[in-house]
């Protein structure tokens, strides 16, 4: 999720008291995902008390508990966290579970829901108050809530904005566990995300993300607005909602975070015995531009999906226990994974203005390595040995040249005549140099497309595919025969070509006029 820009912090300031009872999904509970068929209104703060399961099938429907309905009931009465959460010793936050540490058995679970919750909504009853159900099949029904929860987490601008609000004070949320002491602390320069350690479940003695986020952020959150200061949100919907989450304030302008990187340097290529490989030795090198990375992407997890170093640290050549063997060249390859660099670059392929011409390319078998060329180039000549990466990398990238325009415009025909199957419908009169401006507009400003379309005459490729770049590339007709070739099952016929590559193009650059399946819109119907 995005979120940027400085000063205000957009959330729901909510009293000390009903702040504090917002502690976030109960452990032995989960987010209840909801069904919208029903009046309610879509909420953030349903959860399912479904805890028992752990000890073996439910006999009832799980419980779907609605946290913040229940806060708001409490605060008027001064009531905080304290009334439903206890205190975890020697720790600076409250159980996320209900009045208990953990779970010890079925029975006990049980219990302490059936008699905390059902006396409570005796005693509001008593008093005179509107209160909640004290029979079971009131709680353990099959409620079907519409859900607006959505995930959350810290991009570059809302951990500016902590940053900023923790004076610099990194230690406020990082630390690490010293195994020789023992305990947790904080070390300069070895800052590394939560999810590092707090994986989806808990690890032993390592709480999971879900865990350590509500204990840590909500508290904190919960201090600062006791204390009358800008804060984060203590309420489910305040981080989960996703309406609410469009309109958390964003930075404009964001200081670059430093933590010892590169401006730019090599793809380190390493051994499996941790042995670094000379790149002025080396035929091809990969120089990569770390900083303008940064820029493109909210999260160095875009890249460092499981730690802060260079990749080659767990990619090794030849695979390491510690990438699980994924080598470097796969690290670097794979399509299916986004951290990786063609799995990246790959995603963007999805875009609307690339998708017109990338989503109707078939891959080649065997792939072509004419686009290698775009990553893997020879280090300078003058190169000496042992020279420092980073200015290996720095003249490479220097000299590479990107690509902002296609063909001069003498070049490109104005219209094309596609008169070859005129039968039914009247010729098509193809708008050509009016489609390549089209084209070539919308890929103004974007720096993939600059520099892995390596010459001007790249873009024509997406229409005219499997032809060298040319000015004047073969007609369709060359290759596409009138019918179908049916000892070729991947090349269509003359009239499907054209009906797959156009309509294909305008359904996924979701152009309307013509719409892709609107036939009179490019060739009218002879009388």
């Amino acid at each position: 999720m995005r979120l940027n820009r400085v000063s205000r912090f957009r959330y729901v300031h909510l009293t000390g008291a009903a702040a504090a009872l917002m502690l976030a999904a109960l452990i032995g509970c989960t987010s209840a995902a909801s069904s919208s068929g029903t009046a309610e209104a879509p909420r953030a703060d349903i959860i399912r008390i479904d805890g028992l399961s752990q000890f073996g099938p439910l006999e009832r429907p799980a419980v779907v508990f609605l946290h913040e309905k229940h806060t708001q009931a409490l605060a008027p009465k001064n009531k905080d966290c304290a009334a439903c959460h206890l205190p975890v010793p020697d720790k600076k936050y409250m159980s996320t579970k209900y009045m208990r540490l953990k779970d010890e058995s079925r029975n006990q679970v049980m219990e302490v829901y059936h008699t905390r919750c059902i006396d409570c909504h005796r005693q509001t009853t008593a008093a005179g108050e509107k209160s909640g159900p004290v029979v079971c099949a009131g709680c353990h029904a099959d409620k079907q809530i519409p859900s607006s929860w959505a995930d959350i987490g810290l991009d570059k601008s809302l951990h500016y904005r902590h940053v900023k609000a923790q004076e610099n004070k990194c230690e406020a949320c990082h630390h690490q566990f010293d195994p020789v002491a023992k305990k947790l602390v904080y070390t300069k320069g070895k800052e590394e995300t939560c999810r590092y350690c707090h994986l989806d479940h808990p690890v032993e003695k390592v709480s999971s993300f879900r865990q350590a986020a509500h204990d840590q952020c909500i508290d904190c959150h919960r201090k600062r607005l006791a204390d009358n200061k800008d804060a984060g949100p203590a309420t489910c919907s305040g981080c989960h909602d996703a309406g609410l989450q469009k309109k958390i304030a964003k930075v404009e302008e964001i200081p670059r975070l430093m933590r010892g990187q590169p401006d730019v340097t090599l793809v380190q290529a390493v051994t499996r015995d941790g042995r670094k490989l000379d790149g002025a030795t080396r035929a091809k090198v990969v120089p990569f531009n770390h900083i303008a990375h940064e820029a493109a992407n909210d999260t160095c997890r875009a890249c460092h999906h499981a730690a802060m170093s260079a990749c080659g640290t767990c990619h090794t050549l030849q695979g390491s226990k510690e990438g699980k063997f994924v080598s470097l060249q796969t690290a670097m390859h794979r399509v299916s994974a986004q951290p990786s660099c063609v799995g990246c670059h790959q995603a963007y392929l999805a875009d609307k203005r690339c998708a017109g011409c990338h989503a109707a390319m078939t891959p080649r078998n065997p792939q072509d390595v004419s686009g290698c060329a775009s990553c893997h180039v020879p280090p300078p000549a003058d190169t000496a040995p042992q020279t420092d990466p980073k200015l290996i990398a720095a003249a490479l990238l220097e000299a590479r040249r990107p690509v902002k325009a296609t063909l001069a415009d003498d070049a490109v025909p104005e219209t094309v005549m596609i008169k070859a199957l005129s039968n039914t419908y009247e010729p098509v009169n193809l708008p050509h140099r009016k489609i390549v401006h089209a084209l070539q507009k919308q890929l103004t400003g974007s720096k993939l497309a600059a520099y892995f379309h390596p010459n001007p005459g790249s873009m024509c490729q997406g229409c005219h595919h499997h032809s060298p770049v040319s000015a004047k590339p073969p007609a369709c007709a060359s290759c596409h025969g009138r019918s179908f070739d049916e000892r070729n099952l991947f090349k269509p016929g003359l009239q499907a070509a054209y009906h797959l590559q156009c309509m294909e193009c305008h359904h996924h650059m979701g152009i309307e006029k013509p719409a892709a399946t609107d036939c009179t819109g490019c060739h009218k119907k002879k009388p």
